[in-house]
């Protein structure tokens, strides 16, 4: 991936660092997949190397999320990016066992490596129940995510967050439960809880998204999310205020940043998605998607956390507006 995007989405030890302006290439996939007709009656699926994270209801490629914006639990507390292997095991015709081994969210292993203890999946899907109109998964990534790294604060104020050795057992727990029922051909409805909790960081995050889908024409369908998410610390919803906070923040160099007090935030998104007959279908040019979308995000409890002005000597500031409205569009074109 390359552009203004790729700085928030970087893989310590591949290619990281390389560009330092607004425009970043990073590497998002790089794996090998395998179908193993081994042990169950359907088979493994295995995957090695870099992989998308499997968490949220969100994925990081545009068409893996039904709105350009994302919700703040798949933008902020779950794996981005893993390199390792993961297998599905295919228990029964509805049922598969995910296991998987990774060196860590956005991070390599060896010198790259944020510590020296693994991390990795645990967790159950469950497809095409209820007449094949049910699907829900519960899936955890377990494993200490801090950097044994020194912590460091730099000549300007900025920070880092290493832990030394402590980083090898403080562990991190990530967990998602997500349940999509199709009520008919046309409408569907889903719920998605995620939540985080980090000990070395002391920092813990959770929120619980719904999705409203309803296809008025094989053309258009209309989007709608609402989102409750709670920062019970302040410090998981940060503005990285540099080209290279983000990038800097994983690799436990020093980083400028600002964040807001604890804050309950909530979020409705509503939009559309176009597909012009015309061009998919009378020119044939591939897969064409127009999504226009309104969104409202709010401070529950009466914090200022938007449109901040941040300072190093006060990172965590509280002199923004309590609520943002704000209009996005975004087209893609597969082909």
């Amino acid at each position: 991936m390359y552009g203004s995007d790729g700085r928030f989405d970087p893989t310590i030890g591949m290619g990281s660092g390389s560009l330092h302006g607004l425009y970043q290439w990073v590497p998002t996939q790089a794996h090998i997949d395998a179908h193993l007709p081994w042990i169950f009656k359907r088979g493994i699926d295995v995957q090695i190397g870099q992989m998308y994270g499997i968490m949220g209801a969100e994925g990081t490629p545009a068409q893996a999320r039904p709105f350009y914006t994302f919700n703040y639990a798949s933008d902020y507390i779950v794996p981005f990016e893993t390199v390792g292997i993961l297998a599905t095991m295919h228990l029964t015709r509805h049922m598969d066992w995910i296991l998987g081994i990774d060196a860590g969210n956005s991070t390599t292993f060896g010198a790259s490596g944020n510590n020296n203890k693994p991390k990795g999946y645990f967790g159950f899907a469950w497809n095409k129940l209820l007449d094949g109109k049910l699907d829900v998964h519960a899936i955890g990534h377990f494993g200490p995510q801090g950097n044994n790294g020194p912590s460091i604060t730099s000549a300007e104020g900025w920070v880092s967050s290493g832990l030394g050795k402590a980083a090898n057992h403080l562990m991190q727990y990530n967990g998602d439960i997500m349940a999509t029922y199709h009520v008919n051909d046309k409408m569907t409805v889903s719920v998605n809880g995620t939540y985080l909790h980090d000990d070395g960081l002391r920092e813990d995050a959770y929120g619980v998204s719904t999705y409203f889908s309803y296809a008025f024409h094989p053309w258009l369908t209309l989007n709608a999310r609402g989102e409750i998410f709670r920062d019970n610390t302040g410090g998981i919803i940060a503005e990285y205020s540099s080209f290279n906070s983000f990038t800097q923040a994983i690799s436990n160099k020093p980083y400028p940043y600002y964040v807001a007090p604890p804050t309950t935030y909530g979020e409705l998104t509503v939009g559309v998605t176009y597909k012009p007959e015309f061009i998919n279908k009378k020119l044939a040019l591939g897969g064409f998607i127009i999504r226009p979308e309104v969104r409202l995000d709010k401070s529950l409890n009466g914090t200022h956390p938007f449109n901040q002005a941040g300072t190093v000597d006060n990172p965590v500031v509280n002199n923004g507006t309590n609520n943002m409205f704000w209009f996005s569009c975004d087209a893609t074109w597969a082909f």
